[in-house]
């Protein structure tokens, strides 16, 4: 660690909502450039910083500040310089000199304990003395506010929400409660709560901590997909945590359950646990489906609906299976309608007879999917405009929030579209259902009309999805709803081993490995660098001309994050050979990972704000707005070091300028996970796979792997594995109580 005394001379970039900056500190010596998180920071004010030398292959030695102290002026040039700077609004060069001419050395002292002294100065009147005033007091308080919390380890932009969201109250609240952070602020978490609180003298069994734990363990289930814990293994977690007798945890969780603060249902003995948010979300999708379904839908033409439905047949030129057949005549007599089936069972020719059907009855139709890639390849299936459920409901972000990460994202999540502004469509057909997650669902239901026919299409056998919930599932299991389950294996599909295999795998079959297939291929491989030699061969010789288009279009998928065969690894070695180093690229690191220009990346988290744009000819924006989505694949375009500026060109031409500072939610994506695959599809898949934890190599996620190719699957490995994948039924179990919430509303039972 390296401490430079000086003066700001230019901040180069500022983010004022995380408080990341690029600056220059004149330090006597020279000028060098600092990266950090100042909380308050204007050109001209004297500091020290403390931080890691870093060199940068352009532009030389950098610091990255860890600490920031800002220091009172030392001399009447350093005066000058802050007063002159426009760090304090209504003062300019002319005035500052003024200033320092009326009280000299003692200026700084004078602004701080005397302010009103200012209005004996020509030009400041008694009020803007005041006003003068207010804003010096501010910028102590944030600055003693700063050195209070670097106090307990906390710095930089979680220093700043903490300001933001208590003001001077702060430090009652890490005091009495620092427990408080964890439930209020993003990005402080129960760990580091519980260092304070240790800092602070609480004690390590005060109701507090323990209240905090549990709650923090009930957010955990969320994040793991769960939306309730066994009474026993919550007290055992929490005990666990915090190092505890599990019977002082018991306790509290009663308590917990008396003030409402959680919620304990008894189900065929057993205590189930479930957060109140957790628990209303299911209430509240339970009443919002039974009373959607209930609802008188507008009367339909004069035709039969077996007659028009014939006339459509004929017209298109096709011929609908019996449950094909049921299924439209169900979308057009009933509010909520559930479709699923695996791959080759005609799905899509079921929802375009059915968008065919609403047409003629001159019905305003939506299509929507979870994803943007799933909304595209809606819109490439129908030939009608899709979007994502985000888009079509609105979305903006909370003023003045960014999402938080995990389960509970869509928490912080404002939709234009809602009860008092419901969506103006006759019929909203939902792809992918088995992404869709507790919250977003409940987004969309709110938004729904009474009157509106809602159909749910999805693969109920596909992975669930990514935040909480089985939303999918738990609707065909409850049994309320009418429910379709496409089986029949059409010709055209049965031709394609991808179907075959998928649906072997669906029946626990071992897929077939023989290698007489023209879209299903098995290299069985035992070593590491010839399978890492072979992906690298396949995706830039071979497969390109096999499915006829470019390598970047080819997707790696592997089962897991860690280990030789993860997507951390293979990144690593895939972009080392697809994308080396060049003097022609510039780059960027950040903690391990090289961003490199010409790089395939992906977006990991939901940001509503971050602004995007269409650019024509010569860079001009035609088209501007804002969201980039998790699961959004994109191409490292240029890498600025000087203004510490790296752009993404999204699918869709969508540009996106990522300060290096907010790089956390972008990750290299030649390979990636299955879980993180969901929604998309691509030409050709490359699955490695040769051992790994059993709760992942299990069925649901190599027949969810498998059917993310539209024309060619090749797996390299061990047929050990595969075998291992295709007899594992285990899932990691999510618990939800959807099911049971329809079932209470549905048949008025009494909460037990």
């Amino acid at each position: 660690m390296e401490e430079f005394k000086g003066y700001v001379s230019h901040i180069i970039y500022r983010n004022d909502d995380n408080a990341y900056t690029v600056f220059e500190l004149d330090y006597g010596r020279g000028t060098i450039t600092c990266t950090g998180f100042p909380p308050s920071l204007s050109e001209g004010e004297t500091c020290l910083v403390e931080g890691e030398l870093t060199e940068h292959p352009v532009y030389g030695e950098q610091v990255r500040v860890r600490t920031y102290k800002a220091l009172a002026p030392e001399s009447t040039q350093a005066m000058l310089r802050y007063l002159s700077s426009g760090a304090i609004k209504g003062i300019g060069e002319a005035l500052a000199r003024r200033i320092l001419a009326k009280f000299g050395r003692d200026t700084m002292r004078i602004m701080d304990e005397e302010p009103e002294r200012l209005a004996e100065i020509k030009g400041i009147s008694p009020r803007k003395a005041r006003e003068i005033a207010a804003q010096v007091e501010g910028r102590r308080d944030l600055r003693d506010a700063m050195i209070f919390l670097q106090e307990y380890g906390i710095s930089g932009a979680s220093a700043l929400r903490i300001w933001k969201t208590y003001g001077m109250k702060l430090y009652e609240v890490i005091r009495e409660n620092p427990y408080r952070l964890a439930d209020d602020i993003r990005g402080i978490g129960f760990a580091t709560a519980d260092k304070i609180a240790a800092r602070v003298g609480i004690r390590a069994d005060s109701d507090f901590r323990i209240r905090s734990g549990m709650l923090f363990i009930l957010s955990e289930i969320l994040g793991e997909g769960s939306t309730w814990i066994e009474r026993e293994a919550l007290i055992r977690r929490t005990a666990e945590l915090l190092a505890l007798p599990e019977e002082q945890i018991g306790v509290q969780l009663d308590n917990l359950a008396v003030e409402r603060k959680l919620r304990i249902q008894v189900r065929e003995g057993r205590a189930q646990v479930y957060s109140m948010m957790a628990y209303r979300r299911e209430q509240q999708i339970a009443r919002a489906l039974l009373e959607l379904d209930s609802a008188p839908l507008p009367i339909s033409g004069d035709l039969r609906p077996r007659e028009r439905l014939a006339r459509i047949e004929e017209n298109q030129g096709i011929e609908l299976d019996d449950l094909q057949r049921e299924a439209v005549l169900l979308a057009a007599d009933h509010a909520i309608l559930l479709i699923s089936g695996g791959p080759g069972t005609g799905k899509t020719t079921t929802i375009n007879t059915i968008i065919r059907y609403f047409d003629e009855e001159d019905m305003e139709v939506f299509l929507c999917a979870p994803t943007g890639r799933a909304a595209r390849r809606m819109t490439e299936a129908t030939g009608r405009e899709a979007m994502t459920i985000h888009r079509m409901l609105g979305v903006r972000a909370r003023a003045g929030e960014e999402e938080s990460e995990g389960a509970q994202s869509d928490m912080l999540t404002d939709f234009g579209r809602n009860e008092d502004n419901p969506l103006e469509a006759d019929v909203i057909i939902v792809d992918e259902m088995s992404m869709v997650d507790m919250f977003l669902f409940h987004s969309l239901l709110k938004a729904v009309r009474s009157g509106t026919r809602l159909i749910l299409v999805g693969d109920v056998n596909q992975l669930p999805s990514v935040g909480p919930g089985r939303i999918l599932q738990d609707l065909i299991r409850s049994g309320v709803f009418r429910t379709v389950i496409l089986q029949k294996i059409f010709r055209q599909a049965a031709r394609s081993d991808i179907v075959l295999n998928a649906h072997r795998i669906l029946r626990g079959e071992m897929p077939s490995l023989g290698n007489q297939s023209k879209d299903f291929f098995f290299l069985e491989r035992d070593s590491l660098p010839l399978i890492y030699k072979n992906i690298v061969q396949l995706m830039s010789q071979m497969l390109p001309g096999y499915v006829h288009c470019q390598s970047g279009d080819i997707q790696v998928l592997t089962p897991m994050r860690k280990g030789n065969l993860g997507v951390i690894r293979l990144n690593e070695v895939l972009q080392s050979v697809l994308n080396p180093p060049s003097p022609d690229k510039q780059e960027y690191v950040r903690q391990e990972t090289v961003f490199r220009e010409g790089d395939k990346v992906m977006q990991t988290r939901n940001n509503y704000q971050i602004e995007w744009e269409i650019r024509g000819n010569f860079g001009i924006p035609i088209e501007k707005g804002t969201g980039v989505f998790n699961g959004d694949f994109g191409r490292i375009v240029s890498v600025d070091p000087r203004q510490e500026i790296l752009t993404v060109c999204f699918d869709e031409d969508k540009v996106v300028e990522y300060p290096f500072g907010e790089l956390e939610d972008l990750e290299l994506a030649y390979a990636v996970t299955v879980h993180k695959s969901q929604g998309s599809e691509y030409p050709a898949v490359i699955l490695p796979l040769l051992s790994g934890p059993r709760s992942l190599f299990n069925r649901n996620l190599l027949y969810t792997a498998v059917t993310r190719a539209k024309s060619c699957v090749v797996i390299l490995g061990s047929r050990e594995a595969v075998r291992t994948m295709t007899e594992n039924i285990r899932e990691n179990t999510r618990n939800t109580g959807l099911e049971d919430r329809i079932h209470e509303l549905c048949f008025k039972e009494n909460d037990i």
